[in-house]
């Protein structure tokens, strides 16, 4: 009787815990879905910042006005009206040091009961948005003391975008130091960094994951320069910082522990005068604590240290027309090992079973995935095709109008394990259009407009609603 009670309370539990695990998993989706946007508009504005010879102080700012429609895995909408307010100064002497500081404040307007979360509610929110400081040595020499040197040493410090490679495996907001050395066609990239308190964490079943997240990320990276090819090798090492953390279900407790390494190859660079390319793959190990329950009989199990032994790989491959319209024709493939003893790709619960290897990538990179589906990179095998163009490139008005559009096909790397939502054994996921506009209206205001819908394969993914999701987004510079 004893254990039929127990079986009895961990079922409860986890029919319980079902909806709010599902919301979790939706806000991270959620939150990557919008720094994708944010990282556009960003860079939008980021081009009106001159460079300067020598003492070059600038500052300004830009209000963006946004709205976003998106649908969750259980078929819910939900609306967003969000107003972003971002101020920056940029301080450059001579080339050789620079400084920048930029804030954010956001103020979040969801829909009635629309919210991912409760710690996700509607108001306001202020961050530092990036500050750092960089120094470069060659520069210094040419400016100072009127030398050239062969080799170079830059650095850079503070909160920054990373992004290594094509970003398979990182490309986080850090604080973080950069060491670069450089020396004849070598350049040797150092990085220690560490997340910024309210970074969303991958492992959404972790207390806190998405207003209290610390890891730390150390690595290197050799890059050199063969013709119009940069082929690079690099070591990357994430502590997990997060132990304190326990999540307690009934008679469940479950502990958080994911240290992971990554090594990494790959190649950017041009295969001809119009066709660019960036392929990356990498292997990934490191230990992880293992599932909390027997995924048959609902019975607590004692957590133990689990192997990771994963792997990713991103190719992508540009033709660029060379026309007066810059039209670009695009295709990608995103290749991700999974995991069969996992419910979901990404967590702790609900993750690895006890005693086994555990194959299911993840890491902390950015890659497009979609707008509207926008899966983790973890048990993925998903390809794109694409093609962007400025069709009217003679008009004073709709010159710098930019339309796109892209087409994803999805599947699982293996089809019996876990993506980041509830689905049956099976391989192929569905397929998702998306199309694009961004439109510098002047030189002050840009206009960009997104629209993707994703058709899933209802035979594998449990809600097989369509989903859409709709941005539009309005940003003023000053």
């Amino acid at each position: 009787m004893k254990h039929v009670a127990i079986v009895c309370l961990a079922g409860v539990a986890l029919g319980l815990l079902a909806p709010a695990a599902a919301a979790q998993t939706d806000l991270e989706r959620f939150e990557r879905q919008l720094e994708q946007i944010q990282r556009d508009t960003r860079l939008r504005v980021d081009q009106r910042i001159p460079a300067g010879q020598r003492t070059l102080f600038d500052y300004g700012g830009y209000l963006s006005l946004n709205y976003l429609s998106v649908d969750d895995q259980n078929g819910n909408n939900h609306g967003l009206r969000q107003y972003d307010l971002v101020g920056y100064g940029h301080l450059n002497l001579d080339g050789v040091h620079e400084f920048y500081g930029s804030v954010r404040g956001s103020y979040r307007d969801f829909n009635p009961g629309d919210p991912f979360a409760e710690s996700e509610g509607s108001g306001w929110r202020g961050d530092l948005d990036r500050a750092y400081y960089r120094f470069d040595l060659q520069r210094y020499y040419a400016a100072y003391k009127g030398e050239t040197i062969n080799y170079n040493v830059t650095f850079e410090g503070g909160r920054q975008l990373i992004s290594w490679a094509n970003g398979l495996t990182l490309s986080q907001v850090l604080d973080a130091a950069l060491l670069d050395l450089e020396y004849g066609p070598f350049t040797l990239e150092l990085l220690a960094g560490l997340t910024p308190r309210r970074t969303v964490d991958f492992d959404s079943s972790r207390p806190h994951f998405d207003d209290n997240t610390f890891r730390g990320f150390y690595g290197a990276m050799l890059t050199t320069r063969v013709g119009q090819h940069r082929p690079y090798a690099y070591a990357l090492f994430q502590q997990d910082y997060n132990h304190d953390y326990t999540s307690t279900l009934g008679v469940l407790s479950t502990k958080f522990d994911y240290y992971s390494y990554y090594l990494g190859i790959g190649s950017s660079g041009s295969l001809t005068d119009r066709l660019v390319y960036g392929v990356e793959a990498v292997y990934e190990g490191g230990s992880t604590l293992s599932n909390s329950f027997d995924q048959s009989t609902f019975f607590p199990l004692t957590q133990e240290k689990d192997q990771i032994s994963a792997w990713a790989a991103d190719a992508r491959l540009d033709y660029l027309f060379g026309d007066d319209r810059h039209t670009r024709f695009s295709f990608e493939t995103i290749l991700a090992s999974g995991d069969p003893d996992r419910f979901n790709s990404s967590t702790t619960f609900g993750g690895n079973r006890p005693g086994t290897k555990d194959h299911a990538f993840n890491a902390f990179g950015l890659l497009n995935t979609g707008l509207a589906f926008s899966p983790s990179v973890s048990n993925l095998m998903a390809f794109r095709i694409g093609a962007s163009t400025f069709p009217f490139p003679d008009s004073a008005r709709f010159g710098r109008l930019q339309v796109g559009g892209d087409f994803f096909v999805f599947n699982k790397m293996r089809e019996d394990g876990g993506i980041d939502e509830a689905t049956n054994t099976g391989r192929y996921l569905g397929v998702e259009p998306d199309i694009y506009l961004n439109w510098q209206v002047t030189s002050d205001v840009t206009l960009v407009l997104r629209y993707g819908l994703f058709f899933p394969n209802g035979d594998v993914i449990q809600n097989d609603d369509t989903r859409q999701f709709f941005y539009g987004g309005l940003t003023f510079a000053f």
